[in-house]
């Protein structure tokens, strides 16, 4: 069984705040690339955290809800469609972390990041596979992904129904490909990547 605290009991006696800090949505065709930051205390387990994308909708809705009650910061980046077309999807999802980490009201010492660097003079360490490894890049991947569904169910549902934009979340299913050829990407689809699909109307947005 993997101790979910090992990356952070190994800085704990040099550094007391430390930040974990993911993203999602790196490969969605639509909206945001969305990151968190996430410091928890010292010494607290969360019982059931994991990586985002090994939970049920209803269980990250749970743990979302606790991490913010007992987090003591969180923070959240969001990077928009046009922003990743002009600067590419790693380059867009690395400023979604140094966003996410300004947004903290408890100044970290110490960052876990998946698999990334962010571009600040906060000393880090980049763990491949982190969200399965580290309790607080758990944290942060479960905030960043409900706070994205979020918005996917809600707000961008409303601004382009008939997309299924609440159903696929952006990623490229048969139901988004489908809505793609029969309407055309939206302001908030990403060109980037559509280059490689033939989607009519494309030179009308």
């Amino acid at each position: 069984m993997t101790d979910l605290l090992q990356y952070e009991r190994e800085y704990w006696n040099e550094y007391i705040h430390i930040a974990g800090i993911d993203e999602v949505g790196r490969g969605c065709l639509f909206g945001d690339v969305v990151a968190a930051a996430v410091i928890l205390p010292q010494g607290l387990i969360m019982e059931g955290i994991d990586d985002s994308k090994k939970l049920s909708a209803k269980k990250r809705d749970a743990l979302y809800e606790q991490i913010i009650q007992e987090a003591l910061a969180v923070g959240v980046g969001h990077v928009d469609a046009e922003t990743i077309d002009r600067i590419n999807i790693k380059q867009a999802a690395r400023l979604a972390m140094k966003l996410a980490l300004e947004c903290l009201d408890v100044e970290p010492h110490f960052l876990l990041v998946d698999a990334e660097k962010v571009d600040c003079d906060i000393p880090q360490r980049a763990i491949i596979k982190g969200d399965a490894n580290s309790q607080s890049i758990a944290a942060a991947s479960i905030v960043a992904k409900v706070t994205r569904d979020r918005l996917c169910e809600g707000e961008w549902e409303l601004r382009y129904p008939g997309y299924g934009i609440a159903v696929h979340k952006g990623y490229a299913t048969k139901l988004h490909r489908e809505q793609l050829q029969q309407r055309g990407p939206t302001a908030m689809h990403r060109r980037s990547f559509l280059r490689n699909m033939e989607i009519k109307q494309l030179s009308l947005f």
